[in-house]
């Protein structure tokens, strides 16, 4: 069941302290998170559906989402996933028409609701936030097309891409590498467009490889450059 929290001074620290406002001023900040709402998610709740209006945008404090749409034969198709610190929900924000796709929360997640003017004023008055915007959907354009020129290659670049992928966007840097969410096979076999069968032995295949260590909850990726020499 999902939980709401009224807007309080541990609300509005824990969203200036995103990315994407850090060294913005703290005036425009304040106008931009002044009718915020945080809301915590079980895992697997629908947060957004395409064809909803959007009004507002949603910035990840902890957890992760996915991102779907389905093909023109009713397949599920994840486009990203997308964790701690980054925020989605945008597009319709910004060209004021309906989502474009479905949003679901993959764990428990906690989220900040900006209502779409509060975000479209701070565009419009701040330009660094208008690039910051921009570079991320730039570097989410690329990561999908980079996966979509992959389609014809073998399972091993396949999944590899997909790891490289998430440790891109989501890897924390820890004592003996980069660590990523260890999603379910279901989700890796939709973003990497192949059989869960096929993932799970490649993944085997990997880890007798010792390019990566997976347990319950994530996957570390020992040594990354190892780890992209399987793309060769």
């Amino acid at each position: 069941m999902d939980e709401y929290y009224s807007r309080d001074e541990q609300v509005e620290q824990a969203i200036r302290v995103a990315p994407f406002f850090e060294g913005l001023p703290i005036e425009a900040v304040d106008m931009a998170i002044s009718h915020i709402v945080m809301r915590s998610h079980a895992a697997n709740q629908v947060i957004l559906l395409e064809n909803d209006w959007g009004n507002s945008v949603y910035f990840i404090l902890n957890g992760w989402v996915k991102i779907r749409t389905y093909n023109i034969d009713g397949k599920e198709v994840t486009l990203n996933i997308v964790g701690k610190g980054e925020l989605f929900g945008e597009m319709a924000a910004l060209d004021e028409a309906p989502r474009s796709t479905d949003v679901i929360t993959l764990t428990p997640t906690l989220i900040c609701n900006v209502p779409s003017q509060d975000f479209v004023q701070l565009l419009a008055t701040e330009p660094q936030a208008g690039i910051r915007l921009a570079k991320q959907m730039a570097r989410r354009l690329r990561q999908v097309n980079r996966r979509l020129r992959l389609r014809e290659s073998d399972s091993m670049a396949r999944v590899t891409d997909v790891i490289l992928f998430l440790a891109e966007g989501q890897g924390i840097k820890v004592e003996g590498g980069i660590e990523v969410p260890n999603l379910p096979h279901r989700e890796l076999s939709s973003l990497s467009g192949l059989a869960r069968e096929t993932v799970t032995r490649v993944l085997i295949k990997l880890e007798k490889k010792e390019l990566i260590i997976r347990d319950r909850d994530l996957i570390r990726i020992p040594d990354l450059h190892a780890l992209e020499k399987m793309m060769l």
